[in-house]
């Protein structure tokens, strides 16, 4: 049994010896997506409409006012960057970095059936919501308003 384990364990070591450079790759990720995020979150919650989640459904399409194929190109890009947050904040749910809460950014970025409503739940926890609030706050707007 010992012995499997310390086979186990010099099988490991062999594997991230052979590869050290995408280890290395993967820690560099973690550490620039956990400081983006710091970053980003306070700055997007301040730009959220206080009244943005206050309606039963959503409010107008995304970039209405662009053209259909810049629509679908700015789209796609969010998508694609939400998918690979979900793929980079499962790798950092066992490497460094803040893996749940870049996972919660990506999902937040794709569409999916169901997302504004999701959206809501979230935001409509209490801490969640206090948070968001005491940023806002701080950049002097308005507190989000959940019920319209």
């Amino acid at each position: 049994m010992i012995s499997e384990v310390l086979c186990g364990v010099k099988n490991m070591f062999q594997w991230i010896q052979s590869h050290e450079v995408i280890l290395w790759w993967l820690v560099a990720v973690s550490v620039i997506t956990f400081v983006s995020t710091l970053a980003a979150v306070p700055l997007l919650v301040v730009k959220i409409p206080s009244d943005y989640f206050a309606h039963g459904s959503r409010t107008g399409a995304l970039w209405a006012d662009r053209h259909a194929v810049v629509r679908w190109m700015l789209l796609l890009a969010k998508n694609l960057l939400g998918y690979i947050l979900i793929a980079a904040g499962i790798l950092m749910l066992v490497l460094p970095g803040q893996g749940i809460l870049t996972i919660v950014a990506g999902i937040m970025l794709i569409n999916f059936p169901g997302k504004y409503k999701f959206e809501r739940w979230f935001v409509s926890r209490h801490h969640v919501l206090q948070s968001i609030n005491w940023a806002r706050q701080r950049a002097g707007k308005a507190p989000l308003v959940l019920e319209g």
